[in-house]
C-alpha cells in the first residue's frame, strides 16, 4: 500500500512539529530553567568533555534545531545535529540505566535520536521551508532557455 503524497507530507509535518516541540522544550529548559552553568556542572559530574561548550551545544542545538524542525528548515543538517546531541546524551547520561526514562533510561534519547535521523534521511516533506526554498531556487522555463 502506498501512502498518497499529501497524506505523507501531512504525517511528516506532524512528526516534525511534535519532535521539534520536545527539542525546543529541552533546549529552553537548559537555557532558562537550569541555566548553562547548571547544565555544565551536571555535565562535569557525568565526565562530558568540555562541559561548558557541550552545555551550550546541547542547549542551542535543541532550541534552535527544534525550531528549525518545526519549520522544516535545513532539515538534513538539523536532523544530524540533533542525532549527535542525542548520541552524546545516551553515551554520557543514559547508557547503563536500562530502557525506561523513569529510571534514567534511554527510551527518550533513543526515540528522539532515531526520529531525527529519519527526518534527516527522509526530508521535511512538502509543508516546509526547505520545500519552498527548493521550489523558489529552481530555474524557470524562461531561464533554462
Amino acid at each position: 500500500m502506498t501512502v498518497p503524497p499529501p497524506v505523507r507530507d501531512l504525517v511528516v509535518l506532524l512528526a516534525r512539529v511534535g519532535i521539534g516541540v520536545v527539542f525546543v522544550a529541552h533546549g529552553w529548559q537548559k537555557l532558562a530553567d537550569t541555566g548553562i552553568d547548571g547544565v555544565a556542572a551536571g555535565f562535569e559530574q557525568m565526565d562530558v568533555p568540555l562541559a561548558t561548550a557541550s552545555a551550550w551545544f546541547a542547549a542551542l542545538v535543541e532550541l534552535v534545531g527544534g525550531a528549525a524542525l518545526i519549520l522544516g528548515a535545513a532539515t538534513p543538517v538539523v536532523g544530524l545535529l540533533l542525532a549527535v546531541d542525542m548520541l552524546g546524551a545516551y553515551l554520557f547520561a543514559h547508557a547503563g540505566n536500562g530502557m525506561f526514562v523513569a529510571e534514567g533510561g534511554a527510551e527518550l534519547v533513543l526515540t528522539l535520536g532515531a526520529a531525527s535521523l529519519l527526518l534527516a534521511a527522509a526530508g521535511p516533506g512538502r509543508f516546509s521551508v526547505d520545500h519552498v526554498l527548493r521550489r523558489s531556487l529552481r530555474p524557470t522555463a524562461a531561464v533554462r532557455g
